[in-house]
């Protein structure tokens, strides 16, 4: 394996990683429908914000959404919409009783 391939498998790993996690992945879901901010994601989770927050930074840091602050609120949206399709491979993998 070369180096280049050990690079993009690593950036890979990292986007999954942040994918890995019911609440991190329930963000997602809800950001398909449209940008969100803070607030709606921290009352949908029924988690404090510090938490939320720090879900959210790690889907960032992944590269999977984006934020605009806007005075005291910032929104999220997808930056890649195409990780939706990732997740309908995913259901069409479950069975009956996971789905």
């Amino acid at each position: 394996m070369t180096r280049s391939e050990k690079t993009v498998l690593k950036a890979k790993t990292k986007v999954l990683k942040a994918l890995a996690h019911p609440a991190r992945l329930w963000i997602v879901e809800q950001l398909e429908v449209g940008e969100r901010c803070v607030c709606e994601l921290v009352d949908g989770l029924g988690l404090d914000y510090s938490t939320v927050s720090k879900h959210l930074l790690v889907l960032k840091n992944a590269g999977v959404v984006t934020d605009d602050k806007r005075g005291k609120q910032v929104f999220y949206s997808l930056k890649v919409t195409c990780v939706l399709n990732f997740m309908n491979c995913i259901e069409a993998v479950l069975t009956p009783e996971e789905g």
